[in-house]
């Protein structure tokens, strides 16, 4: 009874995966690479005075940029030096 079905096509056989990675990469991949891309330029222009917030959520305001590392004034008299790409926004009060 299934002896008689006809061969597949090789082409179709070739197509699908061909056709699944072609919607991985733009609904998955290329959204990501450029969020990564923006996240770079944003940590690049980073200036000093700026207040920010780290990818943990600790608010606090760029005193001095030292290479890759950023020294935030967190509180009043409270310092904490982080690296530039855990800062993911300016922040905004409302």
């Amino acid at each position: 009874m299934f002896l008689n079905n006809p061969p597949a096509n090789p082409l179709m056989s070739f197509l699908l995966p061909v056709l699944i990675f072609v919607v991985f990469f733009f609904f998955i991949l290329r959204p990501q690479i450029k969020r990564q891309r923006e996240q770079q330029k944003f940590a690049e222009n980073i200036k000093e005075g700026m207040e920010v917030v780290t990818s943990s959520g600790i608010v606090g305001k760029v005193v001095k940029l030292e290479g890759n590392v950023a020294r935030l004034l967190v509180d009043e008299k409270t310092y904490m030096r982080v690296l530039r790409n855990t800062i993911v926004q300016e922040y905004k009060a409302s």
